[in-house]
């Protein structure tokens, strides 16, 4: 095809058009908006993300350039924004836990050999696993002072573990022992990690299995079986006196009231008898003829009523028959015979 001429006119006109093209878009009346204006509010935007809200319970701590600059304390608060300043936000009140000698895996307890084989005091192998709960008091202590916390937390508690198991026997350790074991673990661990100035504070420690190894635990069981029955034999027989103690106390007591009372009835007697017998030898005194015959006609009143009556006279003794006595009824002579008579 041969080449077409190019119409300047034409495209005159079109230019015109899209003039007027650009006119008429110009008439929407759209916002200029400038660069500065945006730059001021890029910076607005950012100067915004300064403002963080510290919850109770919480402390921030402020870092500017990654080197700490201040703590604060729970409220709305501002930091100069990223990357000029971070903040990192720690729980004083949150209470973390911590296993040593063990991991739970999707619920699953398994042991870490390595950590849960101590050596008692006697010598002995065993196998002990704990859980530690802890809490942060001091958030700038916590993220700056050690690098890897959970982790120094557990080398301290199994340094404090094995301390305190190396001076206990193995009977100490699987029986009676355990709550003073927890107790010194306790303190020795919180000693060091406060020497470690590491911010945290030790609240609980617990002892979860504590058993010797597989080889020969079931004679260790039946060595505590056995030390089990004899503190329970013992714990009966302190019940048993106990019971029985008060009881005999109390008899005793009893008994030593009645002996109370009797000697002070018996003085009493004793002293009426003395002034009774002090008057009457008085009256003997002034009468004594007539005294002993009345002592010994009030004796013979008090005597023969209660005696076997006898006459005792130079040949030999004569029965004194009771005219009241039924052996008197029976021997006397009836009416008729004392008719005929």
């Amino acid at each position: 095809m041969p080449p077409q001429d190019f119409d300047l006119s034409k495209m005159r006109a079109k230019g015109r058009s899209g003039e007027n093209f650009g006119m008429n878009f110009g008439n929407l009346k759209l916002p200029k908006v400038r660069l500065p204006w945006i730059v001021l509010a890029i910076i607005v935007i950012w100067l915004l993300t300064g403002f963080y809200m510290v919850r109770p319970g919480e402390q921030g701590v402020v870092r500017r350039f990654g080197a700490y600059v201040y703590s604060t304390e729970e409220g709305l608060r501002y930091h100069l924004p990223y990357p000029i300043e971070t903040l990192d936000k720690v729980s004083l009140t949150e209470i973390r836990r911590l296993e040593v000698g063990f991991r739970t895996v999707e619920g699953v307890a398994r042991n870490v050999h390595q950590e849960s084989h101590m050596l008692s005091g006697d010598e002995n192998i065993v196998n002990v696993t704990m859980i530690v709960q802890y809490r942060v008091n001091d958030a700038r202590a916590y993220l700056f002072n050690v690098k890897d916390q959970v982790g120094t937390i557990r080398d301290a508690t199994e340094s404090a573990l094995r301390q305190v198991i190396g001076i206990h026997s193995i009977d100490d350790v699987l029986t009676a022992g355990k709550q003073q074991i927890q107790d010194e673990t306790r303190e020795k661990l919180d000693e060091l990690l406060q020497s470690y100035t590491l911010g945290v504070h030790v609240t609980a420690v617990q002892l979860q299995d504590v058993h010797p190894p597989q080889q020969v635990i079931h004679a260790f069981k039946d060595v505590a079986s056995a030390k089990e029955d004899k503190s329970k034999t013992i714990n009966n027989a302190h019940g048993y006196r106990n019971e029985v103690l008060p009881q005999a106390v109390g008899e005793a007591a009893q008994m030593v009231q009645k002996a109370e009372g009797a000697k002070v009835d018996r003085i009493k007697r004793a002293e009426g008898d003395v002034q009774k017998f002090l008057k009457t030898l008085e009256k003997y005194r002034m009468a004594k003829d007539v005294t002993r015959r009345r002592l010994y006609i009030e004796t013979m009143e008090a005597v023969l009523p209660a005696a076997k009556k006898i006459i005792l006279t130079e040949t030999g003794q004569v029965n004194l028959l009771n005219l009241l006595s039924s052996d008197f009824q029976t021997l006397a002579p009836s009416k008729k015979e004392a008719g005929g008579k």
